[in-house]
Formats: C-alpha cells, structure tokens, sequence
C-alpha cells in the first residue's frame, strides 16, 4: 500500500519522466513513442521502478538503449524535480507490453473467421 507521499512523488516522476523522453531523450528514442505507463517508489523515495511502452520501435533494443543510458536520463530528472525532493531516486526500468499484446490479440481476433448466424438458429432460439 502506498502513502500519499509516495503517490504524490509518483505522478510527479511519471510526469517528468515522459515529457523527458519527449524533449532532451529524442537522440535516445529516435522517433519512438515512449509511454511511461507506471511508477511505483519506494518507502524511501530511494528507488523508483518505472514501466516502460514504446510504439513505433523494436522494445528490446531500445530498451537496452534506455537501460545504458539510465544515468543520463536521472541527471535530466534532477534538473526538472531537484528542487522540490530531497533525493532523486535511482530509476529502474521494466518493460511492459500490455500495449504489445493488445495489439497481438486485436489482430488474433480479427483473423478469426466467425460464420455469421444462420436465420434457422436464430428461430429456434425463440
């Protein structure tokens, strides 16, 4: 269960942490979308782990890309919120395809081929 406190500074990373990845990580994401679906912090406030999305892009490879360069992306989130915590948290990324297997399932679904009621079904029904 997570305090207020935690939330609070959850939706503050998860805010700056997406318009990071829109603004100064464009060299690192490419033309990528990134989404950063979730973060959940620490008691402490030491450690926030970050769900990560990407649309337009191979996940694993730029994740790895995102992974290398954590450093950098913690260094952009203390200038944007160095001010208003204590300690910037060490970021730890996860990858969540939700939205992958979403698209998966669609196309899954709209493959299948459903024959339409017949009109002798549909009187014994009633």
């Amino acid at each position: 269960m997570e305090t207020k406190r935690q939330q609070k500074y959850s939706k503050l990373i998860q805010k700056e942490l997406g318009e990071i990845f829109q603004r100064e990580g464009k060299p690192l994401v490419g033309k990528a979308m990134v989404t950063v679906v979730r973060v959940l912090i620490s008691p402490d406030l030491g450690v926030a782990k970050v769900n990560v999305s990407f649309l337009l892009a191979d996940n694993q490879a730029l994740f790895e890309r995102i992974n290398e360069n954590k450093s950098q992306l913690r260094k952009f989130l203390g200038n944007r919120i160095g001010k208003s915590v204590r300690v910037i948290p060490e970021l730890v990324f996860y990858l969540d395809e939700s939205a992958a297997y979403a698209q998966h399932m669609d196309e899954v679904i709209s493959k299948l081929d459903i024959p339409e009621p017949s009109d002798e079904e549909d009187e014994e029904e009633n």
